[in-house]
């Protein structure tokens, strides 16, 4: 088996389209996150002895996950089939998309394909998992072919929020499987164009299947172009007369070089907070992807010897993000940026489901110390790099797939992205609607649901190893609704009977100093059923706990309508 990245297709290969290959055999679709879901974005197409993975992203919890991170896939199913699994292919550099790998290379080690861009910040990425030594990582361009035992994979290139975005194509002994990656049609980009020849050949020599973003299937007509935001943030800059607080995704790469042509324009210097925002800035000037005159990127401990008109300061935390470098600016709690009047803080970036109320967050306190503040709802700073519902329309229309899957979305998203399709004449029975766990057979003729894999969610919390189980996540939600009793006795081992206590002990259930009748019933109740236990001559340690827990429900629910956890200590204590 040959897996170095070749430069071109052979002749041999360019004179075999789809459509006259060899049909035996069947080609199983399948998704282990992105689907019914932003984020986490794992898609696997495999063929006979051969598993082609694409993408390894994260999903940000929700506000009802305390301690946890991330969330990344389930991995079983690659783990089970772990000899057949070729290696990931990664369509850019998006968190959604790169940000599962240090914790799926721990267990999956196979190799990883990207752009020049998207290598780099995983390169970063894995450098501070300390996996780099040991990561399999390999550059593809444009005209990169890997060539595997019954696949192929080669790559054409889009347009999307970051540069090196690339859709991908695996060619099967019954035609080429493509995932479009997330994409938009910008006609005048930030970058390099998208390849639309590659993508009007691939609709030409026959698409098997397609799976397409469905993140704007909900917005009608074009997303608008970089350029209009890049225009939007010069004239903005232009009415600001004190300091610049601009505040985007660090991987936002084009954002970032349209943030200081403006910046030269107006003649500010740029500093750079937030340790991905440095690293995202090292990396795009390395590669070439952020340009900016020597002597203009300043230190951010020296912002205090410019003029306030003279200073742009480029941060995270446009999602409200608690830890970011916004949100403690504007809670008064960084080390050197403290927001002052005639400050002007900008919010470039959509709100990713869940993240309103942070945004909104740090806004009001934005605006409390004084900073002039400007967000998606006033001006038009920030522009999707999804395609909307006529970008979609022109996927389609451009791949003429036999079979399409909507992928990337809320399920709401892939149904109205399965609407368009059919508006278009893909016929509803070969457009498929899909879950994590789903899968899907196909053959040249047909595609048939088939038997689920092991799939969901896995729980990140720090570098634990294997993540968190959901019962310790739904033991968490527990305690911060209901709170904690804790019960401390202490037992003769010999004779069963109590030495001291019981003593109960409240933590975010009742505060104990206004509650001194409450708990003085509770360890009358508890008093109750020892002199029961004790009468009984009951010597399991287990049942003590037990009786003690269920009485103290019973007691709370009757008192207060709501009932704590209960965590029984109980001492055994060798008679001397």
């Amino acid at each position: 088996m040959n897996q170095n990245p070749t430069s071109e297709p052979t002749t041999e290969q360019r004179k075999k389209p789809a459509r006259r290959r060899s049909s035996r055999g069947l080609v199983k679709i399948f998704g282990l996150g992105g689907m019914g879901e932003i984020g986490k974005n794992m898609y696997g197409i495999q063929y006979k002895q051969e598993i082609v993975v694409i993408d390894c992203g994260v999903k940000f919890p929700g506000r009802d996950m305390p301690g946890v991170d991330y969330i990344i896939p389930n991995i079983e199913y690659l783990l089970q089939h772990k000899d057949q699994v070729k290696g990931i292919f990664i369509t850019h550099g998006h968190e959604d998309h790169i940000g599962g790998l240090p914790f799926i290379l721990k267990e999956l080690n196979v190799p990883v394909y990207g752009a020049p861009l998207t290598i780099g910040l995983i390169r970063s990425k894995l450098d501070e998992h300390r996996l780099l030594a040991t990561a399999q990582l390999h550059v593809i361009q444009d005209d990169t072919v890997i060539a595997l035992d019954a696949l192929k994979v080669r790559f054409y290139r889009t347009s999307h929020s970051i540069p090196d975005a690339f859709g991908v194509v695996v060619d099967t002994p019954i035609g080429p499987v493509v995932h479009t990656g997330d994409f938009k049609f910008d006609f005048s980009p930030e970058d390099k164009p998208a390849d639309l020849y590659k993508m009007a050949k691939l609709g030409e020599d026959g698409v098997l299947a397609l799976l397409a973003d469905s993140t704007n299937s909900e917005k009608p007509g074009f997303s608008p172009s970089e350029k209009v935001v890049g225009r939007a943030i010069n004239t903005t800059f232009g009415k600001c007369r004190g300091r610049i607080l601009f505040a985007t995704f660090a991987s936002n790469v084009h954002r970032l070089q349209q943030v200081v042509e403006a910046a030269i324009e107006h003649r500010r210097k740029i500093a750079v907070i937030g340790r991905s925002m440095e690293k995202v800035f090292d990396i795009g000037q390395e590669l070439g992807y952020i340009r900016l005159p020597e002597g203009m990127l300043i230190d951010v401990r020296d912002v205090d010897r410019y003029l306030d008109e003279e200073i742009v300061i480029i941060c995270t935390g446009s999602q409200g993000e608690p830890n970011a470098a916004l949100s403690r600016i504007a809670s008064g709690s960084h080390k050197y940026i403290q927001i002052q009047p005639g400050d002007t803080v900008i919010f470039s970036s959509s709100p990713i489901p869940g993240n309103t109320q942070n945004i909104n967050q740090s806004i009001d306190r934005l605006l409390r110390a004084g900073a002039h503040v400007i967000y998606g709802s006033i001006v038009d700073i920030h522009t999707s790099g999804h395609g909307c519902q006529e970008d979609l329309k022109l996927m389609l229309r451009l791949m003429k797939p036999k079979f399409f899957i909507p992928i990337h979305g809320e399920y709401r998203m892939l149904v109205q992205h399965a609407a368009l399709a059919e508006k278009i004449g893909i016929p509803r029975s070969d457009i498929h609607l899909m879950g994590i766990g789903d899968t899907l057979t196909i053959s040249r003729t047909e595609a048939r649901r088939g038997s689920p894999i092991p799939a969901g969610e896995v729980f990140v919390n720090g570098s634990m190893p294997g993540g968190l189980d959901r019962s310790i996540l739904d033991e968490r939600r527990k305690l911060s609704d209901s709170g904690l009793i804790i019960v401390v006795a202490a037992l003769d081992k010999e004779r069963m009977q109590v030495l001291a206590g019981p003593d109960i002990v409240s933590r975010g259930f009742v505060y104990i100093r206004d509650s001194g009748a409450l708990i003085a019933q509770a360890e009358a109740v508890l008093r109750r059923v020892i002199k029961r236990l004790s009468d009984r001559e009951v010597r399991s340690v287990n049942v003590w706990k037990k009786e003690f827990a269920d009485a103290l429900h019973s007691f709370f629910e009757s008192k207060l309508q709501r009932s704590p956890e209960i965590l029984t200590v109980i001492s055994e204590v060798e008679p001397d």
